[in-house]
C-alpha cells in the first residue's frame, strides 16, 4: 500500500489511478492524516444495474418498519 500527499496525486494522478487499477491501493494523506483510499474498481459492481441487484439475506431478515424513520433515529441519538 502506497501513501501519498495531496499534492503528490494533483501532481501525478493518472500514475497513481493507473496503480490503483492495477490493485494497489493508495492512502492519501492531509498534512499526516490519511484522508482517503484509491482503490481498484471491482467491474462486477458495474455489470449489474443497481435495479437488478439482489437484497442480502441480512438485510431480508430486519423487521420492517412503521412510520417515520426520523423518529426512531431522534430516539436513538437521545440514548446514552
Amino acid at each position: 500500500m502506497n501513501k501519498i500527499t495531496i499534492r503528490e496525486l494533483h501532481i501525478k494522478t493518472g500514475q497513481w489511478v493507473r496503480k490503483a487499477a492495477l490493485g494497489d491501493d493508495v492512502v492519501i494523506t492531509d498534512r499526516g492524516r490519511p484522508v482517503a483510499t484509491l482503490t481498484a474498481l471491482d467491474e462486477r459492481d458495474l455489470i449489474t444495474p443497481f435495479s437488478r441487484r439482489s437484497v442480502l439475506p441480512e438485510f431480508e431478515a430486519l423487521p420492517v418498519v412503521s412510520g417515520d424513520s426520523s423518529r426512531y433515529v431522534s430516539e436513538d441519538r437521545e440514548r446514552e
